[in-house]
């Protein structure tokens, strides 16, 4: 700013000074005529005689004897010197503007022109730092990285054809991919292109010995995404990219972003992206006019970044992951070898929203997308042919609740007068409460017989909810009850929030309601009116009703605990040094407000369905657990043209709540022949990992994409619930 200040002063100095100088010169003309007048009057006045003939002569008067007025003589010397001085002077201008631009450039705008010029000179080229692990609560290790030869160029050897000839005879790849992969500016102009990675020890090994003969070529031992478990909580840890363009243009604040690097596009991956980027090594180099590196000016080294350690359990996990495939794929089948066509399970320790285990199938194998993925792998994994194994169905998949619902459409009813503990009901197999004709029918069709409320729970009799239903329906048509008294208890337990756990991309589930109808069905009137029907499918968890597999985990946790928790992957970040950076704190969102006697009503009715049961009694049996010390609660959602789609919640222990546990299975059957099974299992190991961290974890395989015709298809079969 100065030296603008000073250069445009300067310049008007020169304005001024030129103005001067044409000032002077107009004026000494004018001086000059001025005198030669006078010289000579003043010759005349003294009568000096002259030599020249008469007829040359001037009068006295001064005019000629033609008539003519005499001219006076100048001396042409006198004319030639003010010229001359006025070119001095316009030069001398000149030459001193030049000077004092000069001095501008060299003495005032010197150090930005030489900074400017080093800038031209000099281009640093960043590296990338190797992502920090992923761990699970124990220490044990998710996601690693692995080291990876890679052959790398400078970007003026795609014009070199003979060193790409060589490169391509050595690597096996076509010369024209090679060239490709050189020209590609992606990464930056200066920076050296990626030729092959995971290059062999071979042929690193004879570009070395033969440095001569590839200018331009280096080889960098870089590192990249390993997962010792192939596809193990695949969808809970998620899976990194490449950064294009647009990410860099939206780049998160605190986050460092260049091209070249790898960034989150999933799971943990994405939610804990800055915490395990690291920072980047830099390489300063010198460029030529053209472009090409002729120097490496300095460089150092790039930090990997902080260690993400969640709450999953390894060994928890893979029993959840291998338990839901071998009931969907058995033996890495085709969807629809097994039974099923897809499915999630939750466990969540509901003191502190802890997960300890997140699956969800069809899965996918991380490694697919290390160094890049193609577009048919790409379309394969987000096909609904092959069931989409990219969707993380835990969080993002919603689905009628069936018979989980009852527990709070239950205790909703003790709440407010629509049934008590000590009521009995008599189920026939078929209820028209309505009188309308419209007989709705119990999943036993021969019908329970006479229930009280508990048994109503045990054997999940739909007769007893249908007349709850009936109940809160009668209120709101003529006792001047609320429409959504039933809804409203409903959100208590939040079946229709996000839960917010640290993943992106979370569902809600849906709390059908008479202002929702309408709104949904406007554009047919005649199917936007709220009928007692609504009331009854709700209270089955049928009709409208849709949930997440986190959200009735959550939910259930409230049961058990009392308190609604935040359900969190996160348990501590440490960093490069292995210090302990960030700790997660639990979070109690909320305590729903209920009788702790109607609680313990339905508390008891929850562990009746494991101790009554005789087949669930025998799951968890044959796990090593007593019966006696889970709650749980199976579920069957019919559909007109699938088969019927599982669910299975517990909690345990039932005295000292320390895990709870959703699962559900897609179009697999009932809840308690097909998400029971995976539920016990998962349920005993979680159990057993709360005083040990040892167990099995083997490798998961990813999703093969192939699926049997008719999958999923077919109608039901009769409810076990």
């Amino acid at each position: 700013m100065f030296a603008a200040i000073v250069a445009g002063f300067v310049a008007l100095l020169v304005v001024a000074a030129i103005l001067v100088a044409v000032y002077a010169v107009l004026r000494s003309r004018k001086t000059e005529n001025v005198s030669v007048k006078r010289d000579i009057r003043s010759i005349q006045s003294v009568g000096v005689s002259s030599s020249l003939p008469d007829s040359h002569r001037v009068p006295a008067g001064g005019v000629a004897r033609g008539g003519t007025p005499a001219q006076p003589v100048a001396n042409p010397g006198d004319n030639l010197k003010s010229r001359f001085t006025a070119m001095g002077v316009v030069a001398g201008l000149i030459f001193g503007t030049l000077a004092t631009k000069l001095w501008s450039m060299q003495v005032l705008s010197g150090a930005s022109f030489k900074k400017e010029s080093e800038d031209n000179q000099y281009t640093t080229v960043y590296t990338p730092a190797p992502r920090g692990y992923i761990l699970d609560a124990d220490g044990n290790v998710i996601v690693k990285n692995r080291t990876s030869l890679t052959v790398l160029a400078e970007p003026d050897v795609a014009n070199d054809h003979d060193v790409v000839a060589r490169l391509s005879t050595v690597l096996g790849v076509p010369s024209g991919i090679v060239r490709k992969r050189i020209a590609d500016a992606t990464s930056g102009a200066q920076s050296q292109r990626v030729v092959a990675s995971d290059a062999s020890m071979r042929n690193v090994a004879f570009i070395a010995e033969h440095a001569d003969a590839f200018p331009g070529i280096t080889v960098q031992t870089r590192t990249v995404r390993d997962y010792p478990h192939g596809a193990l909580a695949a969808h809970a840890v998620g899976y990194t990219g490449s950064v294009t363009s647009d990410d860099i243009a939206s780049v998160a604040e605190g986050r460092d972003l260049e091209l070249g690097d790898s960034v989150g596009r999933s799971g943990i991956e994405q939610m804990y992206d800055n915490l395990l980027a690291g920072d980047h090594g830099e390489r300063k180099v010198m460029a030529d006019a053209q472009g090409n590196v002729v120097e490496v000016v300095s460089e150092t080294q790039p930090v990997k970044g902080s260690d993400v350690h969640t709450t999953l359990k390894s060994h928890v996990q893979y029993v959840a992951d291998k338990a839901l495939a071998d009931m969907i794929c058995p033996d890495g089948g085709a969807i629809g070898s097994g039974k099923g066509t897809g499915g999630a399970v939750v466990v969540m320790d509901v003191t502190d929203g802890s997960i300890v285990a997140l699956s969800s199938y069809p899965t996918f194998t991380p490694t697919t997308f290390v160094g890049g993925i193609t577009q048919d792998e790409l379309d394969l994994l987000q096909s609904s042919a092959a069931f989409s194994p990219l969707l993380n169905r835990a969080i993002q998949g919603t689905y009628p609740a069936a018979s989980t619902y009852k527990t709070f459409t239950g205790l909703a009813a003790l709440e407010n007068g629509m049934a008590t503990a000590t009521e009995t009901w008599d189920c026939t197999g078929s209820w028209d409460g309505f009188g309308s004709g419209d007989v709705q029918k119990c999943w036993k069709k021969q019908g329970h017989g006479t229930l009280d409320f508990r048994g109503g729970i045990v054997n999940s009799c739909d007769t007893v909810y249908y007349d709850i239903g009936y109940k809160f329906w009668d209120a709101a048509a003529n006792k001047g009850k609320s429409a959504t008294l039933l809804q409203d208890f409903l959100k208590r337990y939040r079946l229709d929030q996000t839960t917010g756990i640290d993943l992106n991309g979370e569902t809600s589930g849906r709390i059908p309601t008479p202002e929702w109808k309408q709104e949904y069905f406007r554009d047919t009137p005649e199917d936007a009116q709220w009928k007692g029907g609504d009331y009854t499918n709700m209270c089955i968890g049928q009709g409208y009703v849709l949930v997440t597999p986190m959200e009735i985990a959550v939910a259930y946790g409230a049961i058990a605990s009392g308190n609604i928790v935040k359900p969190h992957l996160l348990k501590e970040v440490r960093n490069a040094g292995g210090d302990v950076a960030l700790t997660y704190q639990p979070q109690v969102l909320d305590t729903p407000d209920v009788s702790m006697a109607d609680l313990a009503v339905v508390r008891n009715a929850l562990r009746g369905v494991t101790t009554d049961n005789e087949e669930i009694a025998k799951l968890f049996n044959d796990q090593g657990i007593d019966p006696d010390t889970v709650a749980c609660k199976t579920g069957t959602a019919e559909y007109t043209d699938m088969e019927d789609t599982a669910w299975f919640a517990c909690y345990a222990p039932y005295d000292d709540p320390k895990y709870v546990l959703a699962c559900v299975v897609e179009h697999g059957g009932g809840g308690s022949s097909v998400a029971a099974p995976i539920g016990a299992q998962v349920m005993a190991a979680a159990l057993s990992s709360t005083n040990t961290s040892d167990g099995e974890v083997g490798d998961i395989a990813g999703s093969s994409g192939k699926s049997e015709a008719g999958a999923g298809k077919g109608t039901s079969s009769g409810r076990s619930d």
